[in-house]
């Protein structure tokens, strides 16, 4: 048997396929035959054979014909057909006939992109919503502790995601410029972040250098949609940095495991696109409790004086030459709240308002829709073990325009969280889903992990949006505007790999930190100094090809395979290379050699390589990515030639220069971390001497404040 034909039908209607292609398809040429997932579509008529005697032996007598088969089948909630002939010849009429199948299936099931229903809370609840579109995901939920409170949440984060997608040339305006204020008095704050998941912990780290800070949360602090994985080497700068201590961080650890794996789906894959299991022991193999970190951190902030508005909604801000003012709203009492700081980090990740204003709508180029939950227990024994995590693992191809992606990581005691997600290309047609992908997860985790969905004990769910961004070179996206800057998911300054704003924002944190304190220090908070404080890392801004390979573009159909193919080609090569050389890569820490030298490898194992990427890219993203490439030889050329030594020579001039020229100062230092943190370099980096204090600007001196007293903090990293 040859298969000829292998393609996905967009519909996890599987009844409905067969009924079509049983009742309704007449193929152009030959006569069909039912069978139990399909038809045998006979292209000649039978052919004869007499019974045969020779000697003692005695052949049947038996018909043939040239037949193709065609079947299908269901996976990941979506339904997939092949077509195989009998026999190794090509037969008369058979490219038409295939052909001819493939555009009626084509026309028949086209790509369907569902949006939420619009609902109404004050009529109905959230469950009696949403039961009759996503029936399994309303199911579950039920389950759930607080089910009701975080599918509405699911619901608000998905449409709110949307608006900002199909309006990208009108995003809503949040920041304002307006005159300075007379008579001018004393910011209440230094720093207010807005967002407190990943903004508490530079927040915290900002008030134990002595800055006064205000983190203002839309949510109940403390929770969080989504659970966080690092390893131990990434966690230290955290450690470095003064903000935890090794057995603060030992108590924060859910689960530490001994090894994590990384496997595509190849059963449909050419020889040269297979895989063995890429090992990493060592990368993102400590989970953390991040309820317990955020409460943890949320301490610290308030020790060093800081605080927190929690349940309070970010409205508005307004840039003035010395202070920003900014309004806000307690969604309790729904009063409105208005306060005045030195400077606003925007921490409020992938629907950050202010992300998209600063950019004119183009906030990210992609996005991760990840769902999942944290599971308690109602596995049978030995359906996985604890001291191992799925990093990256797809147990199937194409699914409706998407490569799902599984994650797997063990937690405290015996919880499981599971993630699943796909890369996706933004579109104003097809803006990804949350709810389309937990209803998705509910039903195909069974295929994933062996489980009865009903017997597993649900703790809580875990989502969002993960955005991206494909940066060409450090200046082609806004972080920062006067007196305002974006760290974390807001920045959209991820791995295009790992894909999520943590781990960029802890590997970078001692960067963000000595930059920003350096720009504190001297009231260097204009837009084009604020500008410089950044997580861009030229080894990670060129790998955005190879997450953009991982994208169904909107509206087309590929191959069913080529994406697993592409994956399972470049993870072989990783697989066998030495450990720490994987390690690097995933860890946004590989080298131009190294990055040349693996590039070259792939492309060699697997030429057709390089005809998907075109294929998926397209000629405008390749031309992109090539600015890309030249920037990240360049840098790599910088570094070679200074990274040695600039980072020293500016240790000891620090003393005469920064208090001389604060402004080349900065610009030095960001030069700096650009060519050693920046390329994967970080061991290049000096300690840095901190040595924060509650300044202010000008205007302010002529006005003190006697609560405004000084503190001295000598930290290094």
């Amino acid at each position: 048997m040859k298969e000829i034909l292998y393609l996905e039908v967009p519909t996890p209607d599987s009844d409905q396929v067969i009924h079509w292609l049983q009742q309704e398809y007449q193929p152009e040429k030959g006569e069909k035959v039912l069978t139990a997932a399909g038809f045998r579509l006979r292209l000649t008529p039978l052919n004869s054979v007499e019974t045969i005697r020779i000697g003692n032996q005695t052949t049947s007598k038996f018909e043939t014909s040239d037949e193709l088969s065609v079947f299908i089948w269901t996976l990941q909630r979506t339904t997939y057909l092949k077509v195989f002939r009998w026999g190794e010849r090509s037969l008369p009429h058979e490219k038409s006939v295939v052909r001819h199948l493939t555009q009626a299936i084509r026309t028949h099931f086209p790509e369907k992109y569902p949006s939420p229903p619009q609902i109404d809370l004050s009529k109905q609840t959230i469950f009696e919503a949403l039961a009759a579109a996503y029936p399994q995901t309303v199911k579950y939920f039920q389950k759930m502790p607080n089910g009701e409170y975080d599918l509405t949440r699911v619901y608000w984060w998905e449409q709110r995601w949307r608006e900002g997608v199909k309006n990208p040339q009108q995003p809503r305006q949040v920041i304002f410029r307006e005159k300075e204020k007379t008579p001018y008095s004393l910011p209440s704050y230094d720093l207010i972040y807005v967002g407190g998941a990943l903004g508490i912990i530079h927040a915290a780290v900002m008030a134990r250098l002595g800055y006064r800070v205000l983190l203002i949360e839309r949510l109940p602090f403390g929770r969080m949609n989504r659970e966080w994985n690092i390893s131990r080497s990434e966690f230290q700068s955290l450690i470095d940095l003064g903000l935890f201590t090794l057995a603060e961080f030992d108590r924060v650890i859910a689960r530490e495991y001994v090894d994590g794996f990384h496997k595509f789906f190849d059963a449909n894959n050419p020889p040269q696109a297979k895989a063995r299991v890429l090992h990493t022991p060592t990368v993102l193999n400590v989970a953390i409790d991040s309820d317990k970190l955020l409460k943890l951190c949320g301490e610290k902030l308030r020790e060093c004086g800081g605080e927190i508005w929690e349940e309070t909604e970010f409205l508005r801000a307004d840039i003035r030459a010395h202070e920003v003012t900014i309004q806000a709203k307690h969604l309790p009492s729904q009063s409105e709240k208005q306060v005045t700081g030195r400077l606003l980090i925007d921490a409020m990740g992938t629907a950050s308002p202010i992300a998209w204003q600063l950019n004119g709508g183009r906030a990210f180029d992609s996005v991760c829709p990840t769902v999942g939950a944290v599971i308690s227990g109602g596995f049978e024994p030995g359906v996985w073990d604890s001291q191992f995590g799925d990093v990256l693992n797809s147990h199937g191809d194409i699914s409706r325009g998407r490569q799902l992606i599984w994650e797997l990581f063990p937690g405290e005691g015996n919880d499981l969280t599971f993630y699943l997600f796909h890369y996706h290309q933004v579109h104003p047609e097809n803006p990804g889903s949350l709810l389309e992908m937990y209803e998705d997860f509910f039903t195909i985790v069974p295929e994933y992990r062996r489980c009865d969905v009903d017997e597993l004990v649900w703790s809580k769910p875990t989502f969002g949006y993960i955005p991206g961004h494909f940066s060409v070179n450090d200046r082609d996206r806004h972080v920062a505007f006067d007196r305002l800057m974006a760290i974390g998911d807001a920045a959209s300054l991820q791995s295009p790999l790992v894909f999520t704003g943590f781990g960029s924002l802890v590997r970078n944190l001692t960067r963000m930190t000595h930059l920003l304190d350096t720009a504190l220090k001297h009231d260097l908070l204009k837009a084009k100094q604020l500008d410089r404080i950044r997580a861009y890392q030229s080894n990670v801004a060129v790998t955005w090809l190879f997450s953009k390979g991982m994208m169904v573009p909107t509206g087309k159909s590929l191959p069913p395979q080529q994406v697993n193919a592409m994956l399972n080609t470049f993870f072989d090569v990783l697989a066998v290379q030495p450990p720490d050389i994987a390690e690097a890569f995933i860890k946004d820490r590989v080298t131009w050699l190294r990055f040349n030298q693996m590039a070259i490898i792939a492309a060699w194992k697997n030429p057709m390589l390089l005809l998907w990427i075109w294929e998926m890219a397209g000629a405008k993203d390749l031309i992109r990515w090539l600015g890309s490439y030249f920037n990240f030889g360049f840098n790599a050329l910088l570094s070679w030639i200074f990274a040695g030594w600039l980072p020293g020579v500016l240790h000891q001039v620090q003393p005469w220069l920064e208090p001389r020229f604060p402004a080349l100062w900065l610009w030095l230092l960001s030069q700096a971390y650009a060519i050693t943190y920046g390329m994967g370099k970080p061991q290049a980096m000096l300690k840095p001497r901190f040595s924060a204090r509650r300044l202010v600007s000008e205007l302010s001196e002529s006005h003190p404040d006697p609560s405004a007293t000084t503190r001295e903090s000598q930290v290094t990293s």
